[in-house]
């Protein structure tokens, strides 16, 4: 496929995940849609796999981009060979922090699903640091592949990704926050 599809590609996937996903939030948040239609184990399963299913084809959508976009930064790879192994340690810190002390269901936002559910905010591993992992490094394995191919398209969609899904915070996330947990703590 030529280079400007898997770029159009890769710019929707992240919409149309953060679409899902606020869309979802929402109802479930306000309405219980799902839950009451569903039970809570089916509704939050079915959207947990959707949520894996998008996130998929947003990192895919970018390794089809970088590929078919290869080689179109003019620099020495060991630069960018170095990028990705200063990144991968705090990714792959990141995704330990969230198994063990956020848990994956918290990650996915069985808060909005489970109207028990109110555990305080996680402070050890990765979220010492930052208030918001995910966003903050988690995203950062999206650029690996434009590191490691060199494209120049790939990494800047990696970016809108990275800016992206900070508009998905602001809007949905953060607000949801306040509704399920009061007062955001800083």
């Amino acid at each position: 496929m030529k280079t400007s599809i898997w770029l159009w590609i890769s710019i929707l996937a992240p919409i149309v995940h953060q679409l899902y996903v606020a869309i979802v939030w929402r109802y479930e948040l306000y309405e219980k849609t799902f839950t009451t239609k569903y039970g809570f184990e089916k509704a939050f399963k079915t959207y947990s796999a959707g949520f894996s299913i998008l996130f998929m084809f947003r990192l895919l959508s970018i390794i089809f981009l970088a590929f078919s976009n290869s080689y179109t930064i003019d620099i020495d790879p060991l630069y960018t060979y170095a990028i990705v192994c200063f990144i991968a340690p705090f990714i792959i810190y990141l995704f330990y922090s969230v198994k063990k002390y956020f848990t994956i269901e918290r990650a996915y936002g069985i808060d909005h699903f489970d109207k028990n559910y109110n555990e305080p905010y996680v402070k050890q591993g990765i979220f010492k640091y930052t208030n918001n992992g995910m966003y903050v490094i988690g995203l950062t394995v999206l650029y690996i592949p434009g590191l490691l191919l060199l494209s120049e398209a790939a990494l800047l969609v990696a970016f809108f990704n990275h800016a992206y899904i900070w508009v998905h915070y602001y809007t949905t996330e953060q607000p949801d926050m306040e509704t399920i947990y009061g007062k955001l703590q800083s």
